[in-house]
């Protein structure tokens, strides 16, 4: 733990890996011209596709040029060293290309595509450039870039003429009736002699639509999986093998739940009930014997009480396992009948607008139980609160205490044991302890993990 400001204690947050990756995903044009390829002419998708298209022709040719510019002097200023800066720069040309990219998709692609590239842990243009290089995301990017530039802005090109000569066959009739007959020729060296003779050409034009429509579909389906293949975090091994120990660890922590369950309803079935037996056959035993010999009726007395401290002690035990109230009624109620057994005065204010997963009740009771414990044993406290709130489907505790502070995490309190239990969920515990308090314990648990 690093100290923060003013003696400050370091936060403790640990977080579990991402989700896993989709590794499959539709394209959305394609899926439109599947399933109704009548339909998709008569639909805003080719005019999706049509925009995509030329909006990347005209991006394409300004970064083609961008990159021969700079490639060109490049290899001119090598000798004297600025030209090494440039070649980097070119190389890290696709980074900006891919955001933009990734936002243009959006005109034909619903689902947004993730950014690869990961928080840098240095500052400053030159480490910034470095980390960037040393990214297998960023060479993936310069491809598409190249991609970009080589294959989609010339078949756009070609599709955008396509279109452009379709049209205008398709509104000959208009063409040849506002400039007179005889001065329109649409076939080189024959003129049309009336409106009328210019049909079969719109005819045509209409049907150069319709491939122009399709063509520029399987373009950008083409493109949009492209992007999903080089614009996008890829699991690689080491990846897929972190997810793999998280679900196995997620696992483990379910087993490790139901035995606690398990040996909660032994207790609580079996040696509790089997106490209460004792118990009621001891005070038989007391009546039967009256007033015959006071030595044994002491002795009974006391094995009386010894079994109701037990009884008393293993239903605080079976309640730490698993409190039955947190079954029953919820986290609140749960949280609340804590804060009565605590020798603290505690402030409890939990407003829940449903019963969450059980995982997550779990999770947070036992975390806030061992808060307030070790706001009772070390921290001199004289009051605590406990405040929970769901924000954005995600459950938000926090547990305050007017002690001394400098509650070290790591010195043996159990907060690292629950922060491990709190990643498996995806969530995270916060713990801040400045010197001379107050400390405050703040957790946060999606309610979707």
């Amino acid at each position: 733990m690093a100290e923060g400001p003013e003696g400050e204690r370091g936060v403790l947050d640990w977080r579990a890996p991402r989700p896993p990756l989709p590794t499959e995903r539709s394209v959305a044009v394609w899926e439109a011209m599947r399933q109704r390829p009548t339909r998709f002419l008569f639909s805003s998708w080719p005019l999706r596709c049509w925009a995509h298209l030329f909006s990347g022709m005209l991006f394409g040719l300004v970064v083609l040029l961008g990159l021969v510019l700079m490639v060109s002097a490049g290899v001119l200023l090598s000798v004297v060293g600025v030209g090494v800066l440039l070649l980097a720069a070119a190389a890290m040309a696709g980074v900006p290309v891919a955001a933009v990219e990734r936002r243009r998709l959006r005109l034909v692609e619903p689902a947004p595509l993730q950014n690869p590239h990961g928080p840098t842990l240095t500052t400053g243009g030159m480490s910034w450039m470095r980390s960037r290089l040393a990214e297998r995301a960023t060479w993936r990017e310069l491809g598409y870039t190249a991609a970009l530039t080589v294959v989609f802005t010339w078949t756009g090109f070609g599709v955008t003429a396509l279109l452009a000569f379709s049209a205008t066959i398709t509104v000959s009739p208009l063409i040849v009736w506002l400039l007179a007959p005889e001065t329109v020729m649409i076939i080189p060296g024959r003129a049309v002699p009336h409106p009328l003779a210019a049909l079969p050409f719109s005819a045509g034009g209409v049907l150069g639509l319709a491939v122009c429509a399709y063509l520029a579909g399987l373009l950008t389906g083409a493109q949009v999986k492209l992007a999903d293949l080089l614009l996008t975090p890829r699991a690689d091994r080491s990846q897929r093998r972190v997810i793999e120990l998280t679900r196995s660890r997620a696992r483990l922590a379910d087993a490790f739940e139901a035995e606690r369950r398990r040996i909660e309803r032994d207790l609580h079935d079996g040696a509790q009930q089997q106490l209460i037996a004792l118990s009621m056959t001891l005070g038989l035993a007391q009546m039967e014997l009256k007033d015959g010999n006071p030595a044994v009726a002491e002795l009974i007395t006391r094995g009386r009480a010894e079994a109701r401290r037990a009884q008393d002690q293993l239903r605080d035990l079976v309640r730490g396992i698993h409190p039955q109230v947190l079954t029953d009624h919820g986290l609140a109620a749960a949280v609340a009948e804590v804060a009565l057994r605590n020798p603290l005065p505690v402030t409890v204010d939990i407003d829940l607008p449903r019963r969450l997963p059980g995982a997550v009740e779990t999770t947070a009771y036992f975390t806030v139980t061992e808060a307030l414990a070790n706001a009772a044993k070390h921290s001199g406290a004289s009051r605590a609160t406990v405040v929970g709130r769901l924000e954005s489907e995600r459950l938000v505790l926090t547990v305050t205490d007017d002690g001394r502070g400098g509650a070290d995490p790591d010195a043996g309190t159990g907060l690292s044991g629950l922060a491990d239990r709190m990643a498996i969920l995806r969530g995270r515990l916060l713990v801040s302890s400045p010197v001379g308090g107050p400390t405050q314990l703040r957790v946060e648990v999606p309610c979707s993990a």
